[in-house]
């Protein structure tokens, strides 16, 4: 499916909705370094369909051998089967996480990234599912000046997000951000 088919079957999703393969997920995991991700985490936007459908990223860390704490789960979407049925963006998070890690709605991302980065306690973790191209855009240079991503871990293969194994055009990557750690430029990783 293209891009453009993609963008134009979102009336479908609800708050911009695509639920994230766990494969990958691990897949991620599997090379990432694992004092990234530990001690309290949370899914700012963690889908899920009550009675239907994991959240994906709860899945998968549950999965994994990681010295995970504890994981908090949140979504906007009534029928979700998160913790914290709300808007990420207006709750405020009184405890800072360890790791926040989640797949953003594409039209809000760079919100909840900077949220995130507030987020966290010190030298912890920002983790977002982004398509590769949000390094490109003349709205965003500002923000990656300020806030260039320690580490980005990129698919060699197309994600998909459809229940028939269709892909697109859009390659993605796990963007990471440290907390007080802004460096020129950002290592990156193909996975």
């Amino acid at each position: 499916m293209s891009s453009t088919n993609r963008s134009n079957c979102r009336d479908t999703h609800v708050s911009d909705y695509y639920k994230t393969p766990v494969s990958e997920i691990l897949l991620f995991l599997d090379n990432v370094n694992s004092d990234i991700i530990k001690g309290d985490v949370l899914d700012p936007c963690a889908g899920g369909i009550r009675e239907r459908e994991s959240m994906s990223y709860v899945e998968a860390l549950e999965q994994h051998e990681l010295e995970v704490n504890s994981i908090t789960s949140i979504d906007i979407r009534e029928d979700s089967c998160a913790q914290i049925i709300g808007d990420y963006l207006q709750i405020d998070c009184k405890n800072k996480y360890d790791t926040i890690i989640t797949n953003p709605p594409f039209s809000i991302a760079q919100k909840i990234i900077e949220k995130a980065l507030d987020d966290i306690k010190e030298s912890g973790h920002v983790i977002m599912l982004l398509r590769l191209n949000y390094f490109e855009s003349k709205l965003r240079k500002k923000f990656f000046e300020n806030y260039m991503p320690k580490y980005c871990f990129v698919y060699h293969n197309r994600l998909s997000f459809t229940p028939d194994g269709k892909t697109d055009s859009i390659a993605h990557a796990h963007f990471i951000w440290q907390e007080g750690f802004h460096p020129e430029f950002t290592m990156l990783k193909v996975i």
